[in-house]
Protein backbone atom coordinates (compact mmCIF):
# COMPACT_ATOMS: atom_id res chain seq x y z
CA UNK A 1 0.00 0.00 0.00
CA UNK A 2 2.63 2.33 0.86
CA UNK A 3 4.92 1.84 -2.15
CA UNK A 4 1.65 2.19 -4.32
CA UNK A 5 1.02 5.75 -2.75
CA UNK A 6 4.65 6.19 -3.53
CA UNK A 7 4.66 5.82 -6.73
CA UNK A 8 1.45 7.27 -7.15
CA UNK A 9 3.47 10.13 -6.01
CA UNK A 10 5.76 9.97 -8.66
CA UNK A 11 3.28 9.58 -11.26
CA UNK A 12 4.89 11.50 -14.65
CA UNK A 13 3.10 13.88 -15.87
CA UNK A 14 2.89 15.14 -19.70
CA UNK A 15 4.69 18.70 -20.79
CA UNK A 16 3.71 21.06 -23.09
CA UNK A 17 5.72 21.38 -26.31
CA UNK A 18 7.05 24.32 -24.40
CA UNK A 19 8.62 22.20 -21.38
CA UNK A 20 5.60 22.86 -18.84
CA UNK A 21 3.45 20.89 -16.90
CA UNK A 22 0.11 19.19 -18.43
CA UNK A 23 -2.64 20.71 -16.26
CA UNK A 24 -6.38 21.95 -17.40
CA UNK A 25 -5.12 25.93 -15.58
CA UNK A 26 -2.04 25.14 -18.22
CA UNK A 27 -4.44 24.69 -20.80
CA UNK A 28 -6.98 27.26 -19.95
CA UNK A 29 -4.09 29.70 -20.19
CA UNK A 30 -2.74 28.82 -23.32
CA UNK A 31 -6.06 28.99 -24.99
CA UNK A 32 -6.58 32.53 -23.26
CA UNK A 33 -2.94 33.69 -24.31
CA UNK A 34 -3.47 32.02 -28.23
CA UNK A 35 -6.19 34.05 -28.81
CA UNK A 36 -5.18 37.08 -27.62
CA UNK A 37 -1.82 36.73 -29.99
CA UNK A 38 -4.10 35.95 -32.64
CA UNK A 39 -6.06 39.73 -32.30
CA UNK A 40 -2.23 41.22 -31.28
CA UNK A 41 -0.99 39.82 -34.38
CA UNK A 42 -3.88 40.87 -36.70
CA UNK A 43 -3.81 44.87 -35.22
CA UNK A 44 -0.61 44.90 -36.02
CA UNK A 45 -0.38 43.68 -39.53
CA UNK A 46 -3.41 46.41 -39.59
CA UNK A 47 -1.09 49.24 -38.53
CA UNK A 48 2.57 47.77 -40.39
CA UNK A 49 0.22 48.97 -43.15
CA UNK A 50 -0.93 52.37 -41.78
CA UNK A 51 -4.62 51.27 -40.63
CA UNK A 52 -6.10 51.57 -37.55
CA UNK A 53 -7.26 48.20 -36.90
CA UNK A 54 -11.21 48.02 -36.65
CA UNK A 55 -11.10 46.35 -33.10
CA UNK A 56 -9.84 49.70 -32.00
CA UNK A 57 -12.52 52.02 -33.72
CA UNK A 58 -14.87 53.28 -31.64
CA UNK A 59 -18.28 52.88 -33.09
CA UNK A 60 -19.96 55.46 -35.03
CA UNK A 61 -22.71 57.67 -33.22
CA UNK A 62 -26.34 56.64 -34.83
CA UNK A 63 -29.63 58.10 -34.36
CA UNK A 64 -33.16 57.34 -34.93
CA UNK A 65 -33.99 53.72 -35.79
CA UNK A 66 -32.35 50.68 -33.79
CA UNK A 67 -31.05 47.64 -35.41
CA UNK A 68 -32.62 44.87 -33.19
CA UNK A 69 -30.62 41.22 -33.07
CA UNK A 70 -32.72 38.11 -32.69
CA UNK A 71 -31.48 36.51 -29.37
CA UNK A 72 -33.31 33.80 -29.15
CA UNK A 73 -30.92 31.22 -30.68
CA UNK A 74 -27.79 32.79 -29.19
CA UNK A 75 -26.10 32.09 -25.87
CA UNK A 76 -23.96 34.41 -24.14
CA UNK A 77 -20.87 32.31 -23.00
CA UNK A 78 -19.53 31.26 -26.21
CA UNK A 79 -18.20 34.38 -28.57
CA UNK A 80 -18.43 32.92 -31.66
CA UNK A 81 -20.71 30.92 -33.94
CA UNK A 82 -18.29 28.02 -34.47
CA UNK A 83 -18.21 27.96 -30.38
CA UNK A 84 -21.93 27.87 -30.12
CA UNK A 85 -21.82 24.78 -32.99
CA UNK A 86 -19.18 22.76 -31.43
CA UNK A 87 -20.42 22.80 -27.98
CA UNK A 88 -22.17 20.41 -26.92
CA UNK A 89 -26.25 20.86 -25.81
CA UNK A 90 -27.01 20.98 -22.20
CA UNK A 91 -29.75 18.66 -23.04
CA UNK A 92 -32.47 17.23 -25.47
CA UNK A 93 -34.56 20.54 -25.58
CA UNK A 94 -31.46 22.71 -26.11
CA UNK A 95 -30.86 20.15 -28.66
CA UNK A 96 -34.29 21.32 -30.68
CA UNK A 97 -33.92 25.27 -29.57
CA UNK A 98 -30.52 25.46 -31.32
CA UNK A 99 -28.83 22.88 -33.62
CA UNK A 100 -31.23 22.72 -36.19
CA UNK A 101 -31.47 26.76 -36.86
CA UNK A 102 -27.13 26.37 -37.21
CA UNK A 103 -28.11 23.87 -39.74
CA UNK A 104 -30.15 25.98 -41.87
CA UNK A 105 -27.66 29.10 -41.12
CA UNK A 106 -24.78 26.70 -42.02
CA UNK A 107 -26.59 25.71 -45.57
CA UNK A 108 -27.38 29.60 -45.57
CA UNK A 109 -23.87 30.66 -45.71
CA UNK A 110 -23.06 27.86 -48.40
CA UNK A 111 -25.18 29.69 -50.73
CA UNK A 112 -23.92 32.68 -50.09
CA UNK A 113 -20.09 31.11 -50.67
CA UNK A 114 -21.57 29.58 -53.82
CA UNK A 115 -23.80 32.45 -55.06
CA UNK A 116 -21.06 34.73 -54.91
CA UNK A 117 -17.94 32.56 -56.54
CA UNK A 118 -19.94 31.00 -59.30
CA UNK A 119 -17.80 32.84 -61.91
CA UNK A 120 -14.33 31.68 -60.72
CA UNK A 121 -13.34 28.93 -62.97
CA UNK A 122 -10.06 29.90 -61.91
CA UNK A 123 -8.54 30.83 -59.04
CA UNK A 124 -5.57 30.51 -56.65
CA UNK A 125 -5.67 31.17 -52.60
CA UNK A 126 -3.26 32.54 -50.87
CA UNK A 127 -2.00 32.21 -46.95
CA UNK A 128 0.12 33.50 -44.76
CA UNK A 129 0.77 35.64 -41.89
CA UNK A 130 -1.19 38.66 -41.18
CA UNK A 131 1.39 39.96 -39.68
CA UNK A 132 3.68 39.84 -42.08
CA UNK A 133 5.16 43.70 -43.04
CA UNK A 134 4.50 45.60 -45.99
CA UNK A 135 8.64 45.90 -46.45
CA UNK A 136 9.13 41.94 -46.00
CA UNK A 137 10.64 40.21 -48.64
CA UNK A 138 7.80 37.68 -48.71
CA UNK A 139 4.95 40.61 -48.55
CA UNK A 140 6.54 41.83 -52.14
CA UNK A 141 6.95 37.89 -52.83
CA UNK A 142 2.72 37.28 -52.45
CA UNK A 143 2.17 40.62 -54.59
CA UNK A 144 4.44 39.95 -57.14
CA UNK A 145 3.22 36.37 -57.64
CA UNK A 146 -0.18 37.52 -57.43
CA UNK A 147 0.28 39.66 -60.04
CA UNK A 148 1.26 37.57 -62.43
CA UNK A 149 -1.85 34.99 -61.66
CA UNK A 150 -3.79 37.82 -61.84
CA UNK A 151 -2.18 39.04 -65.36
CA UNK A 152 -2.77 35.19 -66.50
CA UNK A 153 -6.54 35.21 -65.94
CA UNK A 154 -6.79 33.98 -62.15
CA UNK A 155 -8.61 34.89 -59.33
CA UNK A 156 -6.74 35.47 -55.80
CA UNK A 157 -8.09 33.98 -53.09
CA UNK A 158 -7.06 35.33 -49.19
CA UNK A 159 -8.48 35.58 -45.99
CA UNK A 160 -9.36 39.34 -46.29
CA UNK A 161 -6.98 40.24 -43.52
CA UNK A 162 -3.51 41.78 -43.18
CA UNK A 163 0.04 41.06 -44.24
CA UNK A 164 0.47 38.41 -46.50
CA UNK A 165 -3.60 37.92 -47.19
CA UNK A 166 -3.47 42.08 -47.93
CA UNK A 167 -0.18 41.76 -50.21
CA UNK A 168 -1.45 39.25 -52.45
CA UNK A 169 -5.17 40.69 -52.58
CA UNK A 170 -2.99 44.12 -53.54
CA UNK A 171 -1.15 41.93 -56.24
CA UNK A 172 -4.45 40.99 -58.06
CA UNK A 173 -5.39 44.32 -58.10
CA UNK A 174 -2.43 45.25 -59.93
CA UNK A 175 -2.86 42.26 -62.46
CA UNK A 176 -6.11 43.32 -63.22
CA UNK A 177 -8.10 40.25 -62.28
CA UNK A 178 -10.49 38.96 -59.33
CA UNK A 179 -9.47 40.12 -56.00
CA UNK A 180 -11.35 37.89 -53.60
CA UNK A 181 -11.42 37.47 -49.63
CA UNK A 182 -12.87 35.34 -47.29
CA UNK A 183 -13.49 36.39 -44.12
CA UNK A 184 -14.23 34.65 -40.71
CA UNK A 185 -15.66 35.82 -37.73
CA UNK A 186 -13.16 36.14 -34.72
CA UNK A 187 -13.61 36.89 -31.33
CA UNK A 188 -12.52 40.18 -32.29
CA UNK A 189 -13.20 42.66 -34.99
CA UNK A 190 -10.44 41.87 -37.93
CA UNK A 191 -11.83 43.80 -40.70
CA UNK A 192 -10.90 43.39 -44.63
CA UNK A 193 -7.63 44.52 -46.10
CA UNK A 194 -8.30 47.53 -48.43
CA UNK A 195 -7.71 45.69 -51.78
CA UNK A 196 -10.33 43.60 -51.96
CA UNK A 197 -13.35 43.61 -54.28
CA UNK A 198 -15.44 40.70 -53.57
CA UNK A 199 -15.85 40.18 -49.56
CA UNK A 200 -17.77 37.30 -48.40
CA UNK A 201 -17.89 36.81 -44.20
CA UNK A 202 -18.10 33.48 -42.67
CA UNK A 203 -19.02 32.33 -39.13
CA UNK A 204 -18.07 29.12 -39.68
CA UNK A 205 -14.34 28.11 -40.50
CA UNK A 206 -15.34 24.31 -42.10
CA UNK A 207 -17.47 26.39 -44.84
CA UNK A 208 -14.94 28.99 -45.63
CA UNK A 209 -12.35 26.31 -45.80
CA UNK A 210 -14.73 24.15 -48.44
CA UNK A 211 -14.65 27.97 -50.43
CA UNK A 212 -10.95 28.25 -50.23
CA UNK A 213 -10.85 24.41 -51.93
CA UNK A 214 -14.09 24.63 -54.59
CA UNK A 215 -12.72 27.63 -55.73
CA UNK A 216 -9.18 27.01 -56.11
CA UNK A 217 -7.32 25.42 -58.75
CA UNK A 218 -3.50 25.82 -56.28
CA UNK A 219 -2.60 26.95 -52.67
CA UNK A 220 0.23 29.16 -52.37
CA UNK A 221 1.72 29.08 -48.88
CA UNK A 222 3.62 31.82 -47.36
CA UNK A 223 5.53 31.67 -43.97
CA UNK A 224 2.67 31.71 -41.17
CA UNK A 225 1.42 30.21 -38.19
CA UNK A 226 -1.16 27.46 -37.32
CA UNK A 227 -3.68 28.86 -39.34
CA UNK A 228 -1.53 28.71 -42.45
CA UNK A 229 -0.11 25.05 -41.98
CA UNK A 230 -4.17 23.74 -41.10
CA UNK A 231 -4.88 25.32 -44.96
CA UNK A 232 -1.87 23.23 -46.28
CA UNK A 233 -2.39 20.06 -44.74
CA UNK A 234 -6.38 20.16 -45.50
CA UNK A 235 -4.93 20.29 -48.96
CA UNK A 236 -2.51 17.67 -48.33
CA UNK A 237 -5.01 15.25 -47.02
CA UNK A 238 -7.19 15.89 -49.68
CA UNK A 239 -5.20 15.23 -52.83
CA UNK A 240 -3.54 12.46 -50.63
CA UNK A 241 -7.11 10.72 -50.56
CA UNK A 242 -7.97 11.34 -53.95
CA UNK A 243 -10.31 14.13 -53.70
CA UNK A 244 -8.55 16.85 -55.35
CA UNK A 245 -6.25 16.35 -58.70
CA UNK A 246 -3.70 18.49 -59.97
CA UNK A 247 -3.52 20.64 -57.72
CA UNK A 248 -0.37 22.02 -56.32
CA UNK A 249 0.47 22.79 -52.74
CA UNK A 250 3.46 25.16 -52.79
CA UNK A 251 5.30 26.49 -50.01
CA UNK A 252 7.35 29.74 -50.42
CA UNK A 253 9.96 30.30 -48.38
CA UNK A 254 12.75 27.60 -48.25
CA UNK A 255 14.43 28.33 -45.10
CA UNK A 256 11.29 28.95 -43.24
CA UNK A 257 9.23 25.92 -43.94
CA UNK A 258 13.06 23.56 -43.75
CA UNK A 259 12.75 22.30 -40.73
CA UNK A 260 9.58 21.11 -41.37
CA UNK A 261 10.28 19.48 -44.80
CA UNK A 262 13.22 18.00 -42.42
CA UNK A 263 10.76 16.44 -40.21
CA UNK A 264 8.48 15.11 -42.55
CA UNK A 265 11.18 13.45 -44.68
CA UNK A 266 13.11 12.31 -41.18
CA UNK A 267 9.85 11.09 -38.73
CA UNK A 268 6.60 10.73 -40.31
CA UNK A 269 8.07 9.28 -43.84
CA UNK A 270 10.78 7.40 -41.89
CA UNK A 271 8.47 5.89 -39.64
CA UNK A 272 6.26 5.10 -42.28
CA UNK A 273 3.23 6.89 -41.52
CA UNK A 274 2.94 8.62 -45.20
CA UNK A 275 4.18 6.90 -48.63
CA UNK A 276 7.31 7.62 -50.23
CA UNK A 277 6.03 9.63 -52.66
CA UNK A 278 4.19 11.80 -50.76
CA UNK A 279 6.61 14.46 -49.62
CA UNK A 280 6.55 14.97 -53.43
CA UNK A 281 2.99 17.08 -52.85
CA UNK A 282 4.80 19.70 -51.48
CA UNK A 283 6.68 22.16 -54.00
CA UNK A 284 9.02 24.62 -52.89
CA UNK A 285 10.27 28.02 -54.47
CA UNK A 286 11.68 31.29 -53.55
CA UNK A 287 10.85 32.87 -57.01
CA UNK A 288 7.17 34.31 -58.21
CA UNK A 289 7.81 33.33 -61.15
CA UNK A 290 8.14 29.42 -60.47
CA UNK A 291 5.23 29.48 -58.16
CA UNK A 292 3.13 30.84 -60.94
CA UNK A 293 4.53 28.40 -63.33
CA UNK A 294 3.88 25.63 -61.66
CA UNK A 295 -0.17 26.74 -61.31
CA UNK A 296 -0.30 27.43 -64.61
CA UNK A 297 1.31 24.42 -65.54
CA UNK A 298 -1.30 22.47 -63.23
CA UNK A 299 -4.15 24.33 -64.55
CA UNK A 300 -3.26 23.49 -68.21
CA UNK A 301 -2.19 19.83 -67.56
CA UNK A 302 -6.13 19.23 -65.56
CA UNK A 303 -7.91 20.82 -68.72
CA UNK A 304 -6.14 18.90 -71.20
CA UNK A 305 -7.58 15.44 -69.88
Amino acid sequence: MAQREKRAGKQKVARTASGKKASPEVLAEASATAREGTRERTEEGHRMAGRTPPSEKSPARSSGAVRVVDDSIRSYAPITEDEKLLQAGSDREDFTRTDPWRVMRIMGEFIEGFDNLAHVRRGVSIFGSARTHPDDPQYQAAQEVSRILAEAGFAIITGAGPGIMEAANKGAKLGGGASIGCNIELPFEQGANPYVDTLINFRYFFVRKTMFVKYSNAFIIFPGGFGTLDEAFEALTLIQTGKIYQFPVIMFGRHYWAGLIRWIQSRVLGESKISPGDPDLILLTDDPQEAAHAVIQAWEAQNAR
